[in-house]
């Protein structure tokens, strides 16, 4: 297990990235502005503002404390399939269905019964897709032994999930111009299901193998609510990822904001109401986001991880408060000036798009030299679950910033975004600064990197 992973392999298993993408971008792109709609009823407003914005608020916090229980589980599993894939298994089909199910409110209108019908699916959906998606991304430790392999397997993720971005930001606008949301989720729903399976083909021998390694070397552990919690509270006293952990969801935060104000940017400051027209500004960001990549991961190879992680937050943190006047500047066509500003959005897109995997891999055998156990679910759980609950937040900043102001007549609070964004991202950098961990961790290298 401790050579390299077949390049079919690696390729397969970074394919998944492209599902989980499509379904997580098209939701996070189209679900705030499905159920609200927009001034001109299009599509009609499915309940009232403060009640979608608590509901969307209260289930993204909800959904987060599922996920370490459910890390600690798949860790502590033992199957003749290993500890992971049967949750992958049993648990995609699940997430797919009630995807779609999300864009089939009961009522066409604005209705107590839509709020309650939100609710209720857009916690099974995230249930479910963390049952799913939890498992699948602690493979990569494990899978995957070498620094090398790592890097070149969130590499491939970034590209195939890209694709998955293309398909949500992309191909989702027309798509619902030409066919609905409902046949839109139903196409979204398919190329996810095809992509985690397809995936799962590529970990399945070296997960399997891994997991009887793991067993041979340490007793079965009975799962309990108390060892689960124990667990994660080491977890929590291992410095780098306590490091890590507030830069991640500080920076996601940032980026979440910038996406989720497109729809209401274009159809408030540039005066599309067409969906095309969020696909043309998100489309713009995904093509420099590809042009950048290879020279993102040559940096990386070159200098480390580390600092090239740092430089996206850095980047973001004095970019994103410039969206306050794209659009606003005299003498240049508004959707010229949207396209600009969108163009380079993929700058700070490329490193939290392909850092944060390999970086919770370094930080999981890290732990391992510390404690000698292996929890690699428990770690991207508990970072699960700080993202969500910082993607809640920020969610409920941005419908607050809305609130402010979303129409053509008064954009204030679409302008305050970028500002809003900026901070966060300034805030992740600067607690960054304080990571240290190597590309390759072992006992050596730790003890050489460590500061004094």
């Amino acid at each position: 297990m401790d050579g390299r992973m077949p390049l079919g392999a690696r390729l397969l298993y970074a394919s998944g990235s492209l599902g989980g993408n499509a379904l997580g971008r098209t939701r996070d792109l189209w679900l705030i502005f499905f159920y609200l709609g927009d001034e001109d009823g299009d599509p009609a407003r499915r309940g009232g503002f403060w009640a979608i914005t608590i509901v969307i608020f209260v289930g993204r916090l909800i959904e987060a404390f599922d996920d370490p229980l459910i890390g600690y589980w798949s860790d502590t599993t033992r199957s003749r399939w290993g500890r992971r894939i049967p949750f992958v298994l049993a648990a995609t089909p699940f997430m797919a269905v009630i995807f779609i199910l999300l864009w089939i409110p009961p009522n066409p209108g604005e209705t107590i019964a839509n709020v309650i019908w939100l609710f209720a699916i857009f916690w099974l959906f995230n249930l479910f897709s963390t049952l799913s998606g939890g498992p699948m991304e602690s493979l990569l430790p494990e899978i995957a032994r070498r620094a090398d392999d790592r890097l070149g397997i969130v590499s491939w993720q970034v590209m195939f999930g890209v694709l998955g971005t293309v398909v949500a930001f992309v191909l989702s606008g027309p798509l619902i111009d030409l066919i609905g949301f409902t046949y839109m989720a139903l196409i979204v729903a398919v190329v996810a299901l095809i992509s985690r399976y397809v995936a799962l083909a590529g970990a399945w021998r070296r997960s399997v193998e891994a997991s009887r390694e793991i067993q041979a070397e340490s007793p079965p552990e009975r799962f309990s609510f108390r060892s689960a919690l124990d667990s994660i509270r080491t977890s929590l006293r291992n410095d780098q990822f306590l490091v890590f952990l507030p830069s991640y969801v500080l920076y996601n935060g940032g980026v979440l904001m910038i996406v989720g104000v497109l729809p209401f940017y274009a159809d408030a400051v540039l005066g599309r109401d067409d969906r095309t027209a969020v696909s043309l500004l998100t489309g713009s960001a995904i093509g420099v986001l590809l042009l950048v990549l290879p020279a993102v991961v040559y940096l990386a190879r070159r200098f480390s991880k580390r600092q090239v992680y740092g430089w996206g937050m850095l980047f973001a943190a004095v970019y994103f408060p410039l969206f306050a006047i794209a659009g606003f500047l005299p003498g240049i066509p508004v959707l010229a000036q949207g396209i600009a500003y969108a163009l380079l959005i993929g700058l700070p897109l490329a490193p939290v798009q392909t850092f944060p995997n390999a970086l919770i891999a370094d930080i999981t055998d890290y732990d391992t030299i510390r404690t000698r156990l292996r929890r690699e679910a428990t770690f991207y759980a508990t970072q699960a679950t700080l993202e969500k609950i910082a993607s809640a937040a920020a969610s409920g900043l941005l419908l607050a910033l809305l609130a402010i102001g979303s129409t053509a007549d008064d954009p204030l609070g679409i302008r305050l975004v970028g500002p809003a964004a900026g901070i966060l991202t300034i805030a992740g950098y600067i607690v960054f600064r304080r990571y240290w961990l190597p590309d390759n961790v072992t006992e050596e290298s730790v003890a050489e990197a460590r500061p004094s």
